[in-house]
């Protein structure tokens, strides 16, 4: 029971206590080095390059032992020296696939390693841009929650005045009330901080993979150039992704029209018979007949092209989606700073103005505690809704230079 009733400060502890700091530079590098996404890439990679080295190599040959001919009825059956055919045969056979097949196998392979390598790529960027977010998000939940204890250390001394006014009877004792409701929704305020704290030091944790971190260090500054992140946008990774999946069914499409080539092999063979009869050797050619193109190669091609065009066509979505989703970004951008600097330089400034021209009037006995009381509330959430349109600024500008500018920021 007392462990259930300590809950809310042990949730306040690692805020301020236990919490390790971090610099936004040192989490992006615990993260590049840390994500299991990115050791699984780097894996699939390495998959992929060995498959690479493998592939276009000639099949494994095959290695026949057989009895031939050995009579089961007449009068040589079951001995083995009684009929001149009869042979103990070891044979070896190499199958050879065409050139232009082999050629294919080892496009389709690099094919698969540069789609493997774009994939890493991509997701280190989606790595990057998550775990930035995060620290930001940490870094103003820790603001936030200094900020409303900040508030509610400020506002305190106003439930004092209001209960001596009542006593001195220049306040009505209904006024009490107001700056008590005012000090509870900061207290849940001050415990949504406390959770919001918690759960962006779990997601920058699923990143870094350490849950005992504060954030440390100065805010990082992005600069957001529409222009250059315009430009940046054809090295998009996610392009990347697409344009090697492209190359992909390109490379099955020469593999499909490889199968119209017919293939080969040969066998060796040593075949040993009775003594009397002397032994022998044989040697044979195979080679493939694809006699029915129409029927089996030729639709393998048609689905192989339509597929190269579906791999285009989503290639070019990718694109238009990119362009769409920066020219959002950017129009949120423009929207929230401009919020944040209106809020900055003019509501905070205003509301600052007029808790101070009430606080005055009320010290001159012209205005009421309840005036002092409203006017000190709008402050205070104005100076959170600054703090939170500031992160929002902030979140848009790391968002938008991390997912669409180069690889260097």
């Amino acid at each position: 029971m007392r462990l259930l009733l300590a809950a809310p400060l042990l949730l306040a502890m690692p805020i301020a206590a236990i919490a390790r700091p971090v610099t936004f530079r040192d989490a992006l590098a615990r993260a590049a080095h840390t994500a299991p996404l990115l050791r699984a890439r780097a894996l699939d990679l390495e998959a992929r390059h060995s498959t690479a080295s493998a592939a276009g190599r000639l099949p494994d040959p095959k290695l026949g032992i057989s009895l031939d001919n050995f009579p089961v009825t007449g009068p040589p059956a079951g001995t083995f020296a009684g009929d001149s055919m009869t042979a103990q045969r070891i044979g070896i056979s190499q199958d050879i696939p065409n050139l232009a097949k082999r050629h294919a196998r080892i496009d389709r392979a690099e094919a698969d390693a540069v789609a493997a390598e774009a994939n890493g790529l991509s997701e280190a960027r989606r790595v990057r841009v998550a775990t930035a977010l995060a620290w930001i998000s940490l870094a103003y939940a820790e603001r936030r929650f200094s900020a409303i204890d900040e508030v509610i250390a400020s506002l305190r001394p106003l439930g004092i005045a209001s209960q001596s006014g009542v006593v001195s009877g220049s306040a009505r004792p209904a006024q009490t009330l107001d700056i008590q409701q005012v000090l509870a929704t900061l207290e849940d305020r001050r415990s949504q901080a406390i959770a919001d704290v918690g759960r962006a030091r779990a997601a920058l944790a699923r990143w870094t993979g350490d849950g005992d971190v504060e954030v440390s260090g100065d805010m990082p500054q992005f600069t957001v150039d529409p222009v250059a992140l315009r430009a940046e946008l054809d090295h998009h990774p996610d392009l990347g992704v697409a344009g090697a999946r492209t190359r992909q069914t390109e490379a099955e499409v020469t593999l499909a029209r490889a199968e119209k080539r017919p293939d080969w092999g040969f066998d060796v063979a040593y075949q040993r018979r009775a003594d009397r009869y002397g032994d022998m050797v044989s040697a044979g050619v195979t080679v493939s007949l694809p006699l029915f193109a129409k029927k089996r190669q030729d639709p393998m091609i048609a689905a192989s092209l339509a597929s190269v065009g579906a791999a285009m066509a989503e290639q070019e979505e990718m694109r238009r989606s990119l362009i769409a989703d920066l020219e959002s970004g950017l129009a949120d951008h423009v929207l929230h700073h401009d919020q944040w600097m209106r809020a900055r330089d003019t509501l905070l400034p205003l509301a600052q103005r007029r808790a101070d021209l009430e606080t005055a009037s009320y010290s001159a006995r012209r205005a009421g505690l309840l005036d002092v009381i409203q006017a000190r509330s709008m402050l205070a959430d104005l100076q959170l809704q600054t703090l939170d349109r500031e992160a929002e600024v902030a979140r848009d500008a790391a968002r938008l230079v991390l997912t669409y500018g180069g690889d260097d920021r």
